[in-house]
C-alpha cells in the first residue's frame, strides 16, 4: 500500500472533489508535441484519477472539460477536442460499467456538436445504473450560464404564479441548478499553476476547500490526488465558526 493512501483518513473523505484540468497544451508544448496530443494524453489522467477516487470512497468527481469560452481556441483544436471527447466516450463505457462509475453531464449540453450530444447522452444512458462513484463531465459549462439560467426558470415559475418572491430560498435557487441532486464539492482542484476559478461552480464552491498544484493534468494521477486529499484532511474545516466551536 502506498504511504500515502495509508495516511488518508478514509472516514473524513470528500464525497465531492471537483477538477480544474489544466495544462494539456502546455504539457504537450514542453514536450515539443502537438496540442491535440496533450488532450490525448489528459484522458488517462482522467481514468486513473476516477479509479483513485473510487477506490477511496469518493461518491462524485465533476470535471471541467469543456467551457463555453473554449469555443474561441482555434476551430481545429475545438473539432479534435470533440472528436476526441466522442472516442473517449465510445471507448470507456465498458471500462465504466466494470467500475461501476456512471456517467453524467452538466452544462448546455444540447447545444454540443449532433454526434458529441448523442455520444455524451449514449453514455449517460449506459451507465445510469452504476452507483460505486458519479463521474459528471462539465462540458459547454460556465456557472455565470448556469445562474442566468436558474434565475430565468424561476422567474418563468414566478410570472406563472407557482413561486412568490418572498418564498425563493437557497434550495429553491439550488433546485433550478444544473448541479440539483449533486452535493456541493468540498474540494476544488485546479492544475497547471494557475490559481483561478475560470467560472467553474460558482455557486456551489462557496464553502469549498481550494488546492492548486503546479503539475499539468497529464501527470496528475493517483499519487497526486491522494495529495491533495491529505492537504485537504490537514485543513479545518469552519463554515463560519471559531476553531473552538468546530473542535
Amino acid at each position: 500500500m502506498p504511504d500515502q493512501l495509508s495516511k488518508i483518513n478514509l472516514d473524513h473523505v470528500p464525497q465531492h472533489i471537483a477538477i480544474i484540468m489544466d495544462g494539456n497544451g502546455r504539457w504537450a508544448k514542453q514536450k515539443g508535441m502537438p496540442r491535440l496530443l496533450g488532450h490525448r494524453s489528459g484522458v488517462k489522467s482522467v481514468r486513473e484519477v476516477t479509479e483513485a477516487a473510487a477506490e477511496i470512497g469518493v461518491k462524485y468527481l465533476t470535471l471541467y472539460a469543456f467551457s463555453t469560452e473554449n469555443w474561441n481556441r482555434p476551430p481545429a483544436e475545438v473539432t479534435a477536442l470533440m472528436t476526441l471527447l466522442v472516442e473517449t466516450i465510445k471507448g470507456e463505457i465498458r471500462d465504466l460499467n466494470k467500475n461501476k462509475v456512471r456517467l453524467q453531464a452538466i452544462g448546455d449540453i444540447e447545444a454540443l456538436p449532433a454526434a458529441t450530444y448523442k455520444a455524451l447522452m449514449d453514455g449517460i444512458e449506459q451507465t445510469k445504473n452504476n452507483d460505486r462513484i458519479t463521474l459528471v463531465l462539465a462540458l459547454n459549462y460556465s456557472a455565470k450560464w448556469e445562474i442566468l439560467r436558474a434565475t430565468r426558470l424561476i422567474a418563468e415559475q414566478a410570472q406563472k404564479g407557482l413561486l412568490k418572491a418572498e418564498d425563493i430560498s437557497e434550495s429553491t435557487f439550488e433546485s433550478a441548478l444544473s448541479t440539483h441532486g449533486i452535493p456541493d464539492p468540498e474540494l476544488l482542484i485546479r492544475t497547471s499553476g494557475e490559481t483561478r476559478i475560470s467560472n467553474f461552480l460558482l455557486w456551489q464552491i462557496a464553502y469549498a476547500e481550494l488546492y492548486f498544484t503546479p503539475v499539468f493534468w497529464p501527470d496528475f494521477g493517483r499519487k497526486e490526488l491522494h495529495e491533495a486529499i491529505l492537504n485537504y484532511q490537514r485543513r479545518e474545516r469552519r463554515f463560519g465558526l471559531t476553531s473552538e466551536q468546530v473542535s
